[in-house]
């Protein structure tokens, strides 16, 4: 039997029997085909795509720049292996991404398979190139489900909890939260006092001569979209100089102009020493980087850093052509129309329900904060889960995140039409109005 021809049923029924239930599944459809930024199930339901594979399709669904890459590419060769035989795609996609990362010295790019392998790999290179041992991340940062980035993420269910012991000497130093910031803190006090929270960690819970690196979304993903204040960002850069500690900006969601920039870094007037990517970085495939100074990445020797398919020809093909596709429709300019229509929308809805609370924005990565009502703050989980069912359910796929898993987030494709768009904000003025 074609598995055009399986009813959802049938297939529902074979993922339970056959894949186990800690792989979650936010939509219980089944995808037939997609486009841009809409999604067809088996039976011909059309979903409008808020989610984009948590982050992975800025440049939509089968974008035909790129499925003319792959294509190319797969009449090719598939995978010689790069430990094994160099090929042309590796090389090039590295030199575009020293080109396009911040920074005015020398870089070089390591190419993996995925953003937990990224991260892993930031801190093996920063380790060797320090000869340090500790790894500092931040309180609600989420950077993958290896043991190493389980014990780097801190949302304890259901990332880590049972699946311990973790790694040692990883830390987890304060964050802002601006939003649950005290009332009796101007924004500048609290951000004064965050920065000092900072520094007084290194004094309480690690020294700074033994850490390798400290590893921080500009953004944070998972942890709800928590956008820091400039100053903290640039304090943390600055504390790292000083002691001789690898600062690494884990972009894996908040690169390729999903901010409204090429990287969220650079909305802090910070360069990094070294930055991971994945998501989008190939428009759906497995492929994951660590980007920055040549002095840290090529610390290591022969043999010590690849893997058998790191750096695969297919998505290095798929990456190149995002990268022109990046250039040539202006995606991080159109980030910032799509995430203020995003953010229009929420305005409104805020206007009407006291339960939407704090809307935080960088381009078109959007969230939403749903809450008991404004003056409390409480977080309110069962609001937000009803919402994203209502809207998986007629037609919106959409995520939630946050450690409390109160925040609705918005990972829209940057080059979703306006139809599309005003199709999917109509379908979640629904989800808002029947909770």
């Amino acid at each position: 039997m074609d598995s055009l021809t399986k009813s959802t049923k049938e297939l529902q029924d074979k993922r339970n029997k056959y894949i186990p239930r800690g792989v979650s599944n936010g939509n219980l459809h089944i995808a037939r085909d997609a486009q841009g930024s809409t999604i067809t199930d088996i039976e011909g339901n059309e979903f409008i795509d808020f989610a984009g594979a948590i982050g992975t399709l800025n440049v939509g669904h089968t974008h035909p720049k790129v499925t003319e890459a792959v294509k190319e590419q797969i009449d090719k060769f598939l995978h010689p292996g790069f430990n094994v035989m160099m090929y042309e795609g590796y090389i090039e996609l590295a030199e575009k991404l020293c080109k396009i990362t911040p920074g005015n010295f020398e870089k070089q790019a390591l190419l993996l398979n995925s953003g937990a392998e990224a991260v892993e790999n930031a801190v093996k290179v920063a380790r060797k190139y320090t000869g340090r041992q500790a790894v500092v991340s931040f309180v609600r940062g989420f950077h993958g489900r290896t043991n190493m980035t389980m014990s780097m993420t801190s949302k304890v269910k259901p990332y880590k909890f049972g699946f311990g012991p973790f790694a040692p000497e990883v830390y987890q130093a304060p964050f802002p939260y601006p939003y649950q910031r005290p009332e009796s803190l101007s924004e500048e006090e609290y951000t004064d006092h965050v920065i000092q929270d900072f520094k007084d960690f290194f004094v309480e819970t690690v020294a700074p001569e033994t850490v390798a690196c400290v590893v921080m979304e500009p953004v944070q993903g998972e942890g709800g979209f928590i956008i820091p204040p400039k100053e903290f960002v640039q304090a943390v850069r600055e504390f790292c100089s000083e002691h001789g500690i690898v600062f690494v900006a884990d972009e894996i969601q908040t690169g390729f102009g999903r901010t409204g920039a090429y990287f969220g870094i650079d909305h802090f007037d910070v360069v990094p020493d070294l930055i991971t990517v994945s998501k989008s970085l190939a428009a759906g495939l497995p492929l994951s980087g660590v980007v920055g100074r040549k002095e840290i990445l090529d610390a290591s020797n022969p043999g010590e850093l690849g893997g058998t398919y790191a750096g695969s020809p297919v998505a290095c093909a798929a990456a190149l052509a995002v990268i022109d596709i990046m250039e040539e429709e202006n995606l991080p300019a159109k980030a910032e129309i799509v995430g203020e229509k995003i953010e229009n929308k929420l305005t409104e809805l805020q206007e009407k329900y006291t339960f939407v609370g704090e809307i935080r924005r960088l381009g078109a990565m959007v969230a939403v904060e749903i809450v008991d009502n404004r003056q409390n703050k409480n977080p309110d989980k069962e609001t937000t889960a009803k919402i994203a069912k209502y809207a998986n359910d007629n037609g919106l796929l959409l995520l939630s995140a946050g450690i409390k898993g109160n925040v609705i987030r918005f990972l829209a494709p940057l080059v979703i039409t306006d139809e599309e768009l005003n199709k999917g904000l109509a379908i979640l003025e629904d989800a808002f109005a029947n909770q």
